[in-house]
């Protein structure tokens, strides 16, 4: 199979070919149909703290028709359309038959979808309605995170809410914001580009103001945000959070910042302020992101900025490491 592979950190992806994977005991084998480019992915190919290297294959936010079984999956059957969560997991332990399998004692992150095939378990996979693509399976993933960011941020009806970051994942956020109730939903970004796109999904405003983010926001919002979601991941920001959300407000952090990072815990202390992290998603989640697809939810669509072929993956790949007018890009690896 053709697959677009890393040659080492700090270095461009290199499209070659490897084996066909063959499923064993509990496995089975998805032909990759889509799957979208994560910032995480691109931050993989820099930080060795990802534990990723030379010949590793990226690709976590995937759907596919599954092809083959390996011995004692049931429940499947080849032809299968699924949407492939990445949460690795046991299936049979508490957490799992809770759906919290981000907690499993042998959860990993799943990858290999920028390639035309990829090895699975038979517990991560959703079958697909009638009614979605395969490219729909595909933004599944994003989607779920910023569900569990919702659900673990407390959102309540009448909120007013500050999305700070206009990528896929805050774009996201604004969605299930805003279908939960949230009077005000502004998305703040550095830049323009992704407007009219943040509207479609759900923001009732977009805000750019590099002199006076605060002022901006509080002035968009008509107050301090009673929630901020920090959707970046750079250094700062939960500073400048700080000053936007209300007294005992939340910051919620679905943003990865894989550098240190500081702020006056005073100011927070002074404002009661509650900081919650946020990571993964539960089974729960997954599925429901996948049920507002097929209850007729268009806007998540519009994430989808562009389809590449498996052989423009590492140009592509690359230029996605500079700020582009790109949302998710999407990998068509049989095309």
């Amino acid at each position: 199979m053709r697959a677009a592979i890393m040659q080492g950190l700090h270095k461009p992806l290199r499209v070659d070919t490897l084996p066909d994977p063959v499923p064993g005991e509990g496995e089975l084998v998805v032909k990759v149909g889509r799957c979208g480019i994560c910032g995480s992915d691109l931050h993989m190919t820099e930080d060795p703290g990802y534990g990723k290297g030379a010949g590793d294959v990226l690709g976590h936010e995937f759907a596919g028709e599954i092809v083959a079984l390996g011995k004692g999956v049931t429940g499947l059957r080849t032809g299968d359309l699924v949407s492939v969560s990445p949460l690795r997991s046991c299936g049979h332990c508490a957490a799992c038959r809770a759906g919290d399998v981000a907690w499993c004692a042998h959860f990993g992150l799943q990858a290999g979808g920028y390639a035309e095939y990829a090895l699975t378990r038979p517990n991560q996979c959703v079958k697909l309605p009638d009614t979605l693509s395969l490219a729909d399976g595909a933004i599944v993933e994003p989607l779920a995170v910023a569900r569990h960011g919702i659900a673990l941020s407390g959102i309540r009806a009448g909120d007013r809410v500050l999305v700070l970051g206009a990528g896929p994942i805050g774009l996201a956020v604004a969605f299930w914001a805003r279908r939960a109730g949230a009077a005000a939903v502004i998305v703040q970004d550095i830049a323009d580009w992704q407007r009219e796109r943040a509207l479609i999904m759900g923001a009732t405003g977009f805000i750019v103001d590099r002199d006076d983010p605060v002022g901006a926001a509080t002035r968009a919002l008509g107050g301090p945000a009673d929630i901020v979601f920090e959707c970046v991941g750079v250094p700062g920001l939960i500073a400048q959070a700080v000053q936007q959300v209300r007294p005992r407000g939340t910051i919620l952090l679905l943003g990865l910042c894989n550098q240190p990072d500081t702020f006056n815990s005073f100011a927070m202390l002074s404002k009661e302020i509650r900081l919650v992290t946020s990571a993964f998603f539960t089974q729960g989640e997954y599925e429901a992101a996948l049920d507002a697809l097929d209850r007729g939810a268009a806007e998540p669509r519009a994430l989808v900025t562009e389809t590449i072929s498996l052989a423009r993956t590492p140009e592509i790949f690359e230029s996605l490491k500079r700020r582009t007018h790109q949302c998710k890009v999407m990998i068509a690896p049989g095309e």
